[in-house]
């Protein structure tokens, strides 16, 4: 019961937030702060105690269900990580935006969605959850209300309902061919009787799957959606999409494959290879759009096109390696891409800077988002000893013992190729803020620009020391976590 208790709390008492008048904007957040502290201690208590709870049925086969399990467990961990940071971050950065309130309503309906996909214990819960994480997030996409953030949030609303629609097309089909239970169990509960003779098809079907729910991760020939929704969000929207929202997506797919089909079926078939090519095509074409792109959301948000389809490239390789080295990945790139999108959200209320070449010298008015975007950097790209580090080097690995044929060589050389260019759109940012060169001139008012205040720091300081632990300590904790 725990579990329902956890992901409805903040769906109901966010909502109220945005209805009730509370024209205080102090009281306000002290509000939100204790709806996220008390979500925070249910998510942990839901974790301690993870039984199983049966809400509705509406066959025997389609069940609404909660129950978590290892995946689940830590899927929900890297959720309230990001989520509490985002929080607290939020409560300075949307004081210079409008609608502050509905800001804050639709993120903790998109909070209790994402604790409902980590909590489902079957794919008919899931997909309710999926489907309402993207409903929630779309107003945040909307903020703005311009043009150009309708056009956005129209173009992720109608790739989001795509994707979904060939994921529970997937669904369908898996639960047709179900032998008993559908409730996740790793290996899957696939009927070789029902599949007989019909093998190409349910190949064609999983694929579909995994690119409907690789529409959220980014994947193409999905992917076009994530470039033009994270650069006209507000920068908490931004880092909350790129950083854990995509991650439905991979949680969705790992449930599908590893817990409903089963990796045996797709290892070594025509389905696996055109998985691993759209995951590598991805990879290289994000990381290429990043290194040419100039404005700074627009840069990361390609750069989450890449990284988050490493992710998707460990799962194709149909390994418990594999999908070991995609949780580190998935929590590495939550806490570096969230923390640099928090970053790039200082420069615009702080310096009203959008572009790169905007930043130029501002490690001096800004050391402390500097220094964060710097180590944030460093685990994108893979410098030990941070968690982007561990996670590629694991997925590297993987990809040299387990991926077939000609992919163990091409994989690691493709992640190889997207590290550099990884650091060739990143780092060039932090040296010009640091060292902008002896001819450059500080612009008259500079002296006066400020750090927006301790909770934006704090919140990017945060994430920073996830990512720096995820390579400490991530590859055993991972390494303890039940398939």
């Amino acid at each position: 019961m725990i579990q329902l208790i956890a992901f409805l709390f903040p769906v109901i008492t966010g909502t109220l937030t945005g209805i009730l008048p509370l024209r205080n904007s102090k009281f306000h957040h002290a509000v939100c702060a204790l709806i996220m502290v008390l979500t925070d201690m249910l998510g942990i208590m839901s974790m301690i105690r993870a039984e199983r709870v049966e809400v509705f049925r509406f066959t025997d086969k389609a069940v609404i269900a909660f129950e978590l399990d290892d995946i689940g467990k830590f899927a929900l961990s890297a959720v309230l990580i990001l989520f509490t940071a985002v929080c607290f971050y939020s409560f300075t950065y949307m004081q210079h935006e409008e609608r502050p309130r509905m800001f804050f309503a639709f993120f903790f309906v998109a909070l209790g969605a994402m604790m409902a996909v980590c909590m489902s214990a079957d794919m008919v819960s899931l997909y309710f959850a999926f489907e309402l994480a993207t409903l929630s997030t779309v107003p945040m996409v909307l903020h703005e209300m311009t043009k150009e953030s309708i056009t956005a949030g129209l173009k992720y609303l109608f790739y989001s309902m795509a994707g979904a629609l060939m994921g529970l097309l997937a669904v369908f089909y898996v639960y047709s061919c179900a032998a008993g239970p559908v409730t996740f169990r790793y290996g899957g509960f696939l009927d070789p009787a029902k599949i007989a003779g019909h093998e190409q098809l349910t190949l064609a079907m999983i694929l579909v799957g995994i690119i409907g729910f690789g529409t959220k991760a980014g994947m193409y020939p999905m992917h076009g959606w994530l470039p033009t929704a994270h650069p006209i969000a507000p920068a908490p929207a931004s880092a909350l999409l790129s950083g854990i929202i995509t991650k439905a997506g991979v949680v969705a797919i790992i449930r599908l494959v590893y817990y409903c089909v089963g990796a045996d079926l797709l290892r070594g078939t025509w389905a696996q290879s055109v998985w691993m090519c759209l995951a590598l095509l991805t990879i290289l074409m994000g990381s290429t759009m990043a290194f040419r792109e100039k404005v700074v959301k627009k840069r990361l948000a390609y750069s989450s096109v890449s990284q988050i389809s490493y992710v998707l490239f460990s799962l194709s390789l149909l390994t418990e390696d594999g999908i070991r080295g995609c949780l580190l990945q998935l929590i590495s790139h939550m806490s570096s891409k969230g923390c640099l999108f928090l970053a790039a959200g200082v420069f615009i209320i702080v310096l009203g800077a959008h572009r790169v070449d905007e930043l130029k010298g501002i490690g001096k008015a800004l050391p402390v988002t500097m220094w964060c975007f710097m180590i944030a950097s460093l685990s994108l790209v893979g410098i030990p000893p941070m968690g982007g580090f561990v996670s590629k080097w694991k997925i590297a690995a993987a990809a040299l013992s387990g991926a077939p044929g000609i992919f163990a060589v091409v994989g690691p050389a493709i992640l190889l190729v997207s590290a550099l260019l990884t650091a060739g759109y990143l780092f060039p940012i932090v040296v010009d803020a640091f060292f902008p060169g002896n001819d450059f001139e500080y612009g008259e008012g500079e002296e006066e620009y400020a750090e927006p205040g301790f909770l934006v720091n704090a919140s990017m300081i945060a994430l920073c020391v996830v990512a720096l632990l995820a390579g400490l300590i991530g590859a055993g904790i991972v390494g303890g976590i039940a398939l």
